[in-house]
């Protein structure tokens, strides 16, 4: 382990890193530390995904096996090194971190935030999301199903000449995204959203659902289109979670998907590393391909025309 409890020089600034030795993860005894040092060393491929975005803290004090909370509002102790951005909600304000470098990286960790989630927006246009993102949620235990639904949103995406990336959550399923040039708010995203998954749906709704009532869902994968919307968070890439094994939220190759061992939690913060030198970032030009949503909206209405896409999906 890198650190102790002691100050480190982190690019610019200093951190205090408190008990590196607090175990977080106990079944596999990974401590603050071990999070520390994960998060610095991938701070290069993660914080493309974080920089200028509002984020939440999810943190575990105590460890994973014990009680956890969402940290929004930047605690008064923050250093004032750490930027941050107030933004609107219901009744108020809050004032959020913004993690755009290494070393708020380290704090946040050392703060035993295992997971930050971001907005799918960034701060200088909070209402015009960069990305849409399809979370692709197991009823079950089954993860074919889910990585089938993903394989259909590739297909759908691919027709309508929009450029799609995929990862695990790190949890139990995938993310399917999107990049965006942010010409869209939250609610045109988030409806264009809702039509791509009802057609992925109906395309097999013995699979898939877009009922969000769990004990409705009948095994079946849940298409979630809701993170779509203002001020709502996922975990990013790379991103720690707490589960056992400390598994992390990872960017896949398409082909990654036909694979049978392929599992959401299947890399670590030990195994990462090791897969980013065999096969490197997948999503290393998502913000290049940002695009825009108006040539696929033409192309969906050429789709419905020709081959009569469902236009909703039925009530089960």
């Amino acid at each position: 382990m890198a650190v102790g409890g002691q100050i480190i020089r982190v690019g610019r600034y200093d951190v205090e890193i408190t008990r590196p030795a607090k175990v977080l993860f106990p079944a596999d005894g990974i401590t603050k530390g071990d999070l520390i040092d994960y998060y610095r060393r991938i701070a290069p491929w993660m914080l493309p995904h974080l920089r200028g975005r509002p984020l939440a803290m999810e943190r575990y004090p105590d460890g994973i096996d014990k009680p956890s909370f969402f940290h929004k509002a930047v605690p008064s102790y923050y250093p004032d090194w750490i930027k941050t951005v107030t933004v609107k909600k219901v009744g108020g304000t809050v004032t959020h971190v913004v993690c755009d470098n290494e070393a708020t990286l380290v704090y946040l960790a050392n703060q035993a935030c295992i997971t930050p989630h971001i907005w799918l927006s960034r701060m200088d246009k909070l209402y015009y999301p960069d990305q849409m993102i399809f979370d692709l949620d197991p009823s079950g235990e089954s993860f074919e199903s889910v990585k089938a639904t993903a394989q259909s949103f590739s297909r759908l995406l691919d027709e309508l000449a929009l450029p799609a990336y995929v990862k695990t959550t790190g949890s139990r399923g995938l993310h399917v995204a999107v990049p965006l040039n942010r010409e869209e708010d939250f609610d045109s995203v988030r409806g264009f959203a809702r039509r791509l998954a009802e057609i992925v749906v109906n395309g097999d709704r013995e699979h898939r659902t877009l009922e969000q009532r769990k004990g409705k869902r009948l095994g079946r994968v849940f298409v979630d289109t809701n993170r779509n919307a203002y001020a709502q968070l996922i975990a990013p890439a790379y991103a720690v979670r707490a589960r056992p094994g400390a598994p992390v939220s990872v960017p896949l190759e398409w082909s990654e998907l036909n694979r049978k061992d392929l599992r959401p939690g299947g890399v670590t913060i030990r195994s990462v590393f090791d897969r980013l030198e065999k096969v490197g970032d997948p999503w290393k030009d998502f913000r290049r391909r940002a695009t825009s949503l108006n040539r696929a909206r033409q192309k969906l209405e050429e789709l419905n025309a020709t081959r009569r896409i469902p236009q909703k999906e039925e009530v089960q």
